[in-house]
């Protein structure tokens, strides 16, 4: 059972924006930390941002002012608004989280399929 779904346009021109969204499975009974990474081919997968449960948010260097990182808790969504894109910016970007399935279960690092996006000059 896939746990985190993401969803949203992964074209755009340089200087546009897109946002990406993360769901996970309206029955999971905690998510604790919330991260998205990116990973360009040859790269390592880098930290792009993260948000905790009560809104406290981190951001690379280099999508900081650009990039916002949100998340709506009754929704169990996270959402990384990307503005004034860049070709750097290309990537296949990863939702990352922290889930407690179920009261009896222990937290588990979890990840979504991954999001080609890509910015065309």
């Amino acid at each position: 059972q896939v746990q985190l779904v993401e969803s949203g346009v992964g074209l755009v021109q340089t200087g546009g924006s897109l946002r990406l969204s993360c769901a996970a499975s309206s029955n999971i009974f905690s998510v604790n930390i919330m991260r998205w990474f990116r990973q360009t081919s040859g790269e390592q997968r880098e930290l792009v941002a993260d948000i905790s449960p009560g809104g406290r948010k981190n951001y690379a260097d280099s999508v900081k002012g650009r990039f916002t990182i949100s998340r709506n808790n009754a929704k169990n969504t996270m959402y990384l608004q990307m503005n004034d894109l860049k070709g750097e910016d290309t990537s296949v970007y990863y939702c990352n989280a922290e889930l407690r399935l179920a009261a009896r279960d222990s937290y588990a690092d979890y990840w979504g399929q991954g999001t080609q996006v890509t910015v065309s000059s």
